[in-house]
């Protein structure tokens, strides 16, 4: 039973730091690759980062300030997110798709599914 669960949001100021975790059990960790994405309020989900191998992207607006990683040891992915700004300020989830889908592509197409409980990052001015 594919399950992932993202933790480590929080209210956090502006230019601040923070760093998710996304547990996941279930499936083969390093045959897939593990998405980021996030809902503002009254915005559609967006992806923000994914990770598959060594193989990264990140959407433009959070690039140079966002760093994916996996621990494949434990199953776990790492999005550290620092300078922080208000329009970051959203629900984060994780969730898998196939291996070759961690691309601007496999996010516009939908190609990550399994979604966990989200977790909410707030981002005062």
């Amino acid at each position: 039973d594919v399950q992932l669960q993202a933790s480590g949001g929080g209210l956090v100021q502006a230019g601040g730091s923070l760093r998710l975790s996304c547990a996941a059990s279930g499936f083969t960790f390093d045959d897939y690759a593990i998405g980021w994405f996030r809902q503002a309020p009254g915005k559609e989900r967006e992806g923000v980062s994914c990770i598959s191998g060594s193989v990264t992207y990140y959407r433009d607006s959070v690039k140079g300030r966002f760093t994916i990683s996996s621990d494949n040891a434990k199953n776990t992915v790492y999005l550290q997110m620092n300078s922080l700004k208000p329009e970051d300020t959203a629900v984060y989830y994780c969730a898998v798709g196939g291996g070759l889908y961690c691309s601007g592509y496999g996010f516009a197409k939908g190609k990550f599914g399994s979604w966990g409980q989200g977790t909410l990052v707030t981002v005062s001015s």
